[in-house]
């Protein structure tokens, strides 16, 4: 069969000829339809992730859509090593996905719907009526955080970030307020007085930390700090004043603090939410075998999806 295959750590992937995996207990065997580009699948490939594979060759590609034998529509995601999502054939655990939704959107928007699926009914466990506040809602995953908390039930959600357009963009999608992250520490003062239940945080660094320090002191019911990216940076210092002193619980979300199996169903729950409720985001479709002409590009809203078969 074909697939992207990873020889060495760091080297773009190669579309050649692999063997089709053998069909194992507890395993299904997928013939996938499409797999998506994701930044988690570029950096397991450059080997820079903690859950990037340590044997080589192996196959890139954390997740897709596809078909069982028996022509079921279904989602995977993380394909034990050497197999992966951008193949032809994969050998993996599966959820069902609706017939009625296209493959690729499908596997478009999973992964990074999945990262506010999970942080709100997951970690946070969102209740109705909650506000959240999307700390870097301007990328691709922090702009799905905006319906999908309001499908779940957040009563009012408030987006920081630096792109002044697309915080307006989001203002028309239905986020009720939205501020610029060089206001966020004027502004923090008025946000805790009026209530915020649950902080979903793509960014860390310097806002992240502006967020935990204005906690500090706050009377409020407890807030659910749920931490899913670092774009702004890895590391922030962090005063022990604010767990000492405020009502505020510091969560993550990512692999590992939520079981694969978790996951999984969380991504299933998506699925089936985005087929009702139509959530979208811009996506472009390539062949798999022309994978070589776009692994490297970035900067682009537009996510690629590998069309299998």
């Amino acid at each position: 069969m074909k697939a992207a295959i990873v020889k060495n750590k760091g080297e773009t992937p190669v579309y050649d000829d692999v063997d089709a995996p053998i069909e194992q207990e507890g395993y299904f065997l997928i013939n996938v339809e499409a797999s998506a580009l994701s930044q988690l699948a570029r950096v397991r490939v450059a080997g820079t992730h903690y859950s990037s594979p340590k044997q080589y060759p192996f196959i890139a590609g954390i997740d897709g859509v596809g078909r069982l034998e028996n022509g079921q529509r279904v989602y995977f995601l993380l394909p034990e090593a050497p197999w992966g999502g951008m193949s032809e054939q994969t050998s993996v655990h599966c959820i069902n996905v609706p017939e009625s939704l296209d493959a690729a959107l499908a596997a478009a928007i999973a992964n990074p719907g999945f990262s506010s699926w999970a942080a709100l009914t997951r970690q946070a466990k969102i209740q109705v009526g909650d506000t959240v506040l999307i700390n870097g809602a301007t990328g691709t995953s922090g702009t799905l955080a905006v319906p999908i908390a309001k499908h779940l039930g957040a009563s009012k959600v408030i987006v920081t970030g630096r792109n002044l357009e697309k915080l307006e963009q989001l203002r028309q999608q239905g986020a009720d307020e939205v501020i610029p992250l060089d206001k966020l520490a004027e502004e923090l003062p008025r946000l805790f007085n009026e209530g915020i239940d649950i902080v979903l945080d793509y960014l860390w660094g310097e806002s992240a930390t502006t967020i935990l320090n204005g906690a500090i002191n706050v009377e409020s019911d407890p807030i659910r700090f749920v931490q899913i990216g670092s774009i702004s940076g890895d590391a922030i210092q962090l005063s022990s004043k604010v767990l000492r002193s405020s009502s505020l619980t510091l969560i993550g979300s990512g692999l590992g603090s939520v079981s694969l199996e978790d996951l999984v169903t969380c991504v299933g729950e998506l699925l089936f939410a985005t087929a009702e409720k139509g959530f979208n985001l811009p996506y472009q479709t390539v062949p798999l075998s022309q994978l070589a002409h776009v692994w490297h590009d970035g900067g682009s809203d537009i996510r690629t999806v590998f069309l299998v078969s």
